[in-house]
């Protein structure tokens, strides 16, 4: 029976697991949000939690107990200095972990992990809604001199090629040209 033992074990040794989680925490100090698998950002969350805790401590042996574990002293030192100090009134819940479906190759769940309180990064428009933004203040203010516009003549409609069929479909083993 498996009673009390809540290690997410991700199919990974020990070693491979805690650097992969150590990678996972540094990756989200510095980008502040990374997309992983739903598995590893449960099992990033508690990892980035206890940093940030310790990154609220401040103190020296705050510091290098964090070192020991993430290995990498930029991430570290912006825990510090930018994380810690913006979580400085929250007791706990310091990462958010949104869902954002199946991945299309294995249908792995996928999700975003990222910090509660770091500024909402927002999504590339679609092409529609920026030919829209293009459009909109050309027509509102007047265009100074436009050049002149080639004009085109029309191409007459090609017929498309039918794509060749596939030969090693619907044929038998036996079968030969």
């Amino acid at each position: 029976m498996r009673h009390q033992k809540k290690t997410i074990k991700l199919g990974r040794t020990a070693e491979h697991r805690k650097a992969l989680l150590a990678n996972q925490v540094c990756s989200l100090i510095e980008h502040e949000r990374i997309k992983t698998t739903l598995a590893k950002a449960k099992a990033v969350r508690p990892l980035a939690e206890k940093m940030v805790t310790l990154g609220k401590n401040g103190s020296i042996h705050a510091r290098r107990t964090a070192l020991a574990v993430l290995r990498q002293k930029d991430a570290v030192k912006k825990l510090f200095d930018n994380i810690a100090p913006r979580t400085a009134t929250r007791n706990g819940g310091y990462t958010r972990i949104v869902k954002l479906g199946q991945r299309k190759s294995d249908s792995a769940s996928v999700a975003f992990i990222e910090w509660v309180d770091a500024a909402q990064v927002e999504e590339k428009p679609t092409e529609e809604k920026s030919k829209k933004a293009k459009k909109e203040p050309t027509a509102a203010a007047p265009a100074p001199a436009a050049p002149p516009k080639e004009e085109k003549k029309p191409v007459a409609a090609e017929e498309p090629k039918p794509k060749p069929k596939r030969k090693w479909f619907g044929k038998k083993s036996g079968d030969a040209k």
